[in-house]
């Protein structure tokens, strides 16, 4: 049986895996689906020195206490900034990386750096000047989830550290290739910056690049074809 840990997007929090976590732990594995710092139900630990490294040590924090090992990481969307900067620190706990419709970034650059022009742009216009000007409000659910998700999702996003999104990523040089790698492409979800991150990486070695027909929060739209992906793989020999 594998270890999965599971790591939400911006604005979301461990709510968003409610329908994942559950199908892997009855097929017998291990899974682990914690709110970053600051979102959802850690909301009240949300200040101004929040950003994207204590995002980075939550989940390195959690491998570490937890004693976990041969770890299945997987990031949606901004959280593919945080597990590649898990990646960078605690490599020889990882088997898998898996970027869920999701940020697959280079040393130095930040997720404003790496989002669509008009996608930068809208999250700035959130950020919430009222509260101090350090919080970045959730954007409007996209269209493809169904009316009970859509309310669901309204109620239970929280405003994200605006340092999480500008802090650059730094790290020490190339992800271990030991380490497999797989991306999940949303095709529902449109316009997307995970367009063209698919079609790069499928011309790359050592990557495996799945397509789901959802919209980005596919853990809340598909999350039976979710499940199916994240245990692709799970019984192939390993490097």
């Amino acid at each position: 049986m594998s270890t999965f840990v599971l790591v939400h997007g911006a604005w979301r929090g461990r709510w968003c895996w409610s329908r994942v976590a559950p199908a892997l732990r009855a097929r017998g594995h291990e899974v682990y689906s914690p709110s970053l710092t600051g979102l959802a139900d850690r909301s009240h630990l949300a200040s101004q020195a929040v950003d994207l490294d204590t995002h980075i040590l939550d989940i390195v924090n959690l491998v570490k206490w937890e004693e976990l090992s041969d770890v299945v990481l997987c990031g949606h969307s901004y959280a593919g900034f945080v597990i590649t900067g898990v990646a960078d620190r605690i490599p020889e706990r990882l088997r898998r990386l898996i970027y869920l419709d999701a940020f697959v970034p280079e040393h130095g650059m930040s997720m404003l750096d790496a989002t669509l022009p008009e996608r930068r742009d809208a999250h700035l216009s959130r950020v919430d000047h009222e509260s101090g000007g350090w919080m970045v409000k959730p954007p409007a659910v996209p269209a493809s989830v169904d009316d009970r998700d859509h309310q669901r999702i309204l109620r239970l996003s929280t405003a994200h550290p605006l340092r999480c999104i500008e802090q650059k990523l730094c790290l020490s040089g190339e992800i271990d290739s030991r380490i497999r790698r797989v991306f999940v492409e949303a095709t529902a979800f449109t316009p997307s910056p995970f367009k063209d991150v698919a079609s790069r990486l499928r011309q790359q070695d050592g990557w495996q690049v799945h397509t789901v027909a959802s919209g980005h929060d596919v853990m809340i739209d598909q999350p039976d074809a979710l499940v199916q992906v994240l245990l692709a793989g799970e019984h192939e020999p390993r490097i």
